[in-house]
């Protein structure tokens, strides 16, 4: 606590995303089954299955010794350039060590549950890689395309320089990520991708970033290939590495990719994020000269960098207990790194002896070069995660120059339950770079996390790919994620769906209540609350619906008011106002307790609670749907309806409205009861049936008409109908609305209209009586109000003129889906409308909850997106950690020449040109100047990449550069403008 006694936030970095290709692992968790069970992933080749070889007859005869061993990567010349926006011809030339770590770095955010789309703050880069053999064994077989290239360096080849030199990969991932962070290159050797860690903490720490995504890859080319060994050299005699035992004789290098997503703690732990680990400490030196040779460790050097790590940290040394080591099973390197822990531990206050395990990933999957900092920290965080310690591989007994006994180590034989004692379990990292950068980390397990929030007990499950295949791929992992995960919380794995991945084109939206259901719905791709489709470039105009008198029933959303606060809110609020207009709490009408419910059905259909109860739920509706973020571009209300469209457009407030239309509401009541007849037939054909009294109340579309009068001449009206066979009912109505037995009280209702201000509508607003839009410059006369409850009603025609506007959703906001179909009745409407209701039907097969979130994805299936903080804003959710996304990926590979020529670098930039590369839409106006910028204005370029070219990379994007652009020139101009003028004056 700080001196006034709060409580200060927890002190930390979290680490909340983690990814990565390791030998023998495509993924995290296939590294952590490896690593558990004690598999060892370096790979030992044949002589038929080299690449390359070193060897020689010669050098063989001479007695030299050859290892065909490394710990390679499976498929690491495939990627997914579709996905990225990367053309062919730009794929190929990319050093796959760049292609591999964008891939991952996309794993990264999306298993902490995050999209660089939807995250406001800022997220940085920090990362190294090893030297680009595929450049130099695959691009430069040939020496016209090295002298090329050489000779073009920083004026030309632009393409080939970006896609393989290594300061451009990080600023690659921020750019195809869109993060705007800091973007940098560590090199520091093998310490490198810990060094990177350590720099994003400071970032973090000073407030640069608020996440950064931190790691390493070393791919080199070819994979396959062999060694030669040399004694009291660093390279292992047989392939294999022995961590600290008596028979260690060197490392083996590998291959792989590690990331790590970092974010400080207190607003991890605020956002609800899947907190994996938390790092305490960190520090970074460098040896000096205090060293035999520059290649040489230093263990004083080691050991104060281990020292100020733990002070950083603030902890005691004797709290750690693990400690993953450098490890490189080298003679010399593994006693000096274990003198130099035992330096810093004893100079931290540590007297116990063999209280603190020890281990290295090295003995499973080899050196991994500049990812080997990163993957060390990714295994004790799995470590810690799952509470077990792995075992050396191949530890039989100590290198007899490691005094074990006399120090707080011990090696790790035997896979070891790691117990929790009074201090959380602790652990340090080290990464020691040839040259002598040294880092070290100390990490702590994750801050323990209470129990998840109660939530809704029907969750949005929803899914986006760029491809149909990839969405089936999705669905088939998600599926598979909640069979292996039974504990999951279906509200969380909906929440990060929702809120922590970017949107795509195919989608699928599916409404739940249990993990069982999702995984057949998942598994089906169909059903009632299921539904697939492809997403518009642009959200589409929606209008909202809102439903007249006849539509009511006893509790009408009562499963919204039960769990949606927002909704309850509003229902509570309009009751109350209602109260003095109507001496009755009207909740207990559309929810009454059970014995009352016989009095509610009869009292809801009487006029004068009917529509105040109908505007009640659609009004607590439309709210509801509006702080989830989905937004009416046009409101249509069918008779009553009109008055929450009115409301919505701010021309009455809610109390006034309430008030009018409690008055309205007794006026039609105490007149002399009528009927209301619906007939399947057009207006057009019943005006010849039509005998005197009756009116055509609602002209609902060309198959269906309301007809409205007294009773008994209906009745006979229907019997000669029927007898036409022309399909009719009667409509559950007291009064004969919008007939001339309306009369009497259209002059007193105006009267009333008179004294309630008004205000001009300031929504987009089609009047249902005249079915054209209602002026938006001034409020609504009050003889259009008195006309509104005695002419008829437009729907058809209003519902005509929102489609000639372009409408192409329609949300019926209110009880049933009778508008909703009157919609799909129009003749004139467009293929592919969005027809969608926000309350289950008046039965038990569909609850409220189900319709409204069903409707709420499909709504985000054609383009909407919701506002998931009013969303949630009720609940406090979690992210979880859920299967990434399937990349789809290809074989982009340039062979090496084999004694025939490559094209010139110059020649592989001009083909990634042809091919529309995005990077090159930039580089381009660079090298062309002025002269190229009215081709890409005018849209030239755009259509050449997009239209002929065929590529789905979004318009948006390209859209986006041309706005740049043309804001960039606009300043020039606006430059040369002032110069000009400035030199007026001085002349």
């Amino acid at each position: 606590m700080d001196e006034s006694g709060v409580k200060s936030p927890p002190e930390g970095i979290a680490i909340i995303g983690m990814s990565g290709r390791f030998p023998g692992a495509g993924n995290v968790d296939e590294f952590w089954q490896n690593l558990v069970h004690g598999v060892e992933t370096i790979s030992h080749f044949t002589e038929g299955e080299l690449e390359h070889s070193v060897a020689t007859a010669e050098a063989i005869a001479q007695g030299q010794k050859f290892i065909r061993a490394r710990g390679i990567i499976q498929d690491a010349d495939l990627f997914d350039a579709d996905f990225f926006g990367i053309y062919p011809k730009e794929a190929e030339v990319i050093d796959p060590q760049h292609r591999l770590f964008l891939e991952c770095a996309w794993e990264t955010l999306e298993s902490a549950g995050y999209s660089s789309e939807s995250y406001h703050g800022l997220i940085g880069v920090y990362a190294g890689l090893a030297m680009n053999t595929y450049f130099l064994h695959n691009l430069c077989a040939d020496r016209a395309f090295t002298s090329n290239f050489a000779g073009n360096y920083q004026v030309g080849v632009y393409q080939t320089m970006m896609g393989n030199d290594k300061d451009f990969m990080p600023t690659r991932v921020s750019y195809k990520l869109n993060l705007r962070g800091p973007s940098m290159t560590i090199q520091s050797c093998c310490s490198t991708s810990l060094v990177a860690v350590c720099q994003a903490c400071m970032s973090l720490m000073t407030y640069q970033c608020d996440m950064a995504l931190a790691g390493g890859v070393s791919i080199t080319f070819p994979q396959k290939r062999d060694y030669l060994y040399q004694e009291e050299a660093m390279i292992s005699a047989d392939g294999t590495c022995r961590t600290f035992d008596a028979s260690a004789c060197g490392t083996v290098f590998s291959h792989g990719v590690a990331i790590a997503l970092l974010k400080r703690l207190d607003e991890a732990i605020a956002d609800g994020d899947h907190i994996l680990a938390v790092i305490k400490g960190t520090a970074v030196n460098n040896d000096g000269s205090d060293k035999v040779g520059y290649a040489a460790p230093s263990i004083k050097a080691q050991a104060d960098v281990i020292a100020m790590a733990q002070a950083a940290a603030g902890i005691h040394p004797e709290t750690i207990s693990y400690v993953e080591a450098h490890g490189t099973a080298t003679p010399l390197g593994d006693p000096i790194e274990v003198a130099a822990l035992t330096e810093a531990f004893r100079r931290g206050g540590s007297v116990r002896n063999q209280y603190c395990a020890i281990g290295s990933a090295k003995t499973n999957v080899g050196h991994l070069d500049i990812a080997a900092g990163a993957t060390g920290l990714i295994k004790t965080v799995l470590q810690l995660q799952n509470e077990i310690i792995p075992p050396l591989l191949h530890f039989k007994s100590a290198n007899p120059k490691i005094d074990f006994a006399n120090s707080p180590f011990f090696p790790v034989s035997q896979p070891l339950e790691w117990k929790r004692e009074t201090a959380p379990r602790r652990a340090g990292v080290s990464a020691f770079g040839v040259g002598g950068t040294n880092a070290h980390v100390v990490v702590e397990e994750a801050p323990a996390a209470g129990p998840s929030r109660a939530s809704r007990n029907r969750q949005l499950l929803l899914l986006s790919a760029k491809t149909e295949a990839a969405l089936q791929k999705m669905s088939e992992r998600l599926a598979t994620y909640l069979e292996s995960h039974p504990d999951s919380v279906l509200a969380d794995v909906a929440f990060t769906l929702q809120r922590g991945r970017q949107r795509f084109r195919h989608r699928l939206s599916l409404c739940t209540g249990s993990a069982a259901e999702a995984i057949e719905q998942l598994r089906k791709r169909e059903g009632k609350t299921t539904s697939t489709g492809q997403a518009k470039s642009r959200p589409p105009s929606l209008v909202f619906l809102f439903p007249g008198q006849g539509a009511q029933y006893v509790n009408m959303g009562r499963e919204l008011y039960e769990s949606e606060p927002l909704f309850r809110d509003v229902v509570d609020r309009c009751a109350e106002c209602l109260q003095g207009h109507l001496h009755l709490d009207i909740r207990s009408v559309i929810y009454p307790v059970a014995a009352a419910n016989g009095e509610a059905e009869r009292q809801i259909n009487e006029t004068w609670v009917t529509q105040p109860a109908t505007f009640v739920v659609e009004y607590a509706l439309a709210r509801l749907w509006m702080s989830w973020g989905v937004k009416p571009s046009v409101l249509i209300g069918h008779s009553v309806g009109e008055y929450v469209a009115a409301v919505l457009a701010e021309v009455f407030t809610l109390e006034d409205a309430l008030s009018l239309l409690a008055a309205r509401a007794k006026l039609m009541q105490d007149l002399p009861s009528g009927s209301m007849l619906a007939v399947r037939r057009g207006a057009v054909e019943l005006e010849g049936f039509l005998p005197e009294g009756v009116a055509i109340a609602a002209d609902n579309s060309p198959s269906l008409t309301t007809l409205s009068g007294p009773t008994p001449t209906l009745r006979a009206l229907q019997e000669t109908l029927e007898g036409r066979e022309i399909s009719c009912r009667f409509l559950p109505t007291s009064h004969a609305f919008h007939s001339a037995m309306m009369d009497p009280i259209v002059d007193p209702f105006m009267e009333l209209v008179r004294r309630v201000p008004q205000q001009k509508p300031g929504l987009p607003w089609i009047s249902s009586f005249s079915g054209t839009w209602m002026n938006e410059q001034v409020p609504p006369e009050a003889s259009y109000w008195a006309g509104q409850l005695r002419h008829t009603v437009r729907f058809g025609q209003a519902i005509v003129t929102a489609i000639q506007k372009g409408a192409t959703a329609f949300l019926e906001v209110g009880p049933g889906h009778g508008l909703t179909q009157l919609v799909r009745q129009q003749p004139s409407k467009p293929d592919g409308l969005t027809l969608l209701t926000s309350l289950g039907a008046n039965d038990a097969n569909t609850t409220d909850l189900d319709t409204a979130l069903t409707s709420l994805g499909r709504l985000w299936l054609v383009g909407f997106e919701p506002d998931w903080d009013g969303y949630y804003s009720a609940e406090k959710r979690k992210r979880v950690s859920l299967p990434t996304y399937p990349f789809e990926r290809k074989r982009y590979w340039i062979e090496p020449a084999q004694g025939k020529p490559l094209p010139s670098s110059q020649q592989l930039d001009v083909e990634s040109r042809r091919d529309g590369a995005q990077a090159d839409q930039t580089v381009g106006v660079q090298n062309g100047g002025p002269a190229l910028v009215p081709a890409i204005l005018s849209g030239q370029l755009v259509q050449h990449s997009i239209m002929e070219d065929g590529h789905p990379d979004t318009r948006r994007v390209i859209e986006r550069q041309i706005q740049l652009m043309t804001q960039q020139l606009e300043m020039l101009r606006s430059r040369c403008a002032t110069r000009g003028a400035q030199n007026d004056d001085n002349e």
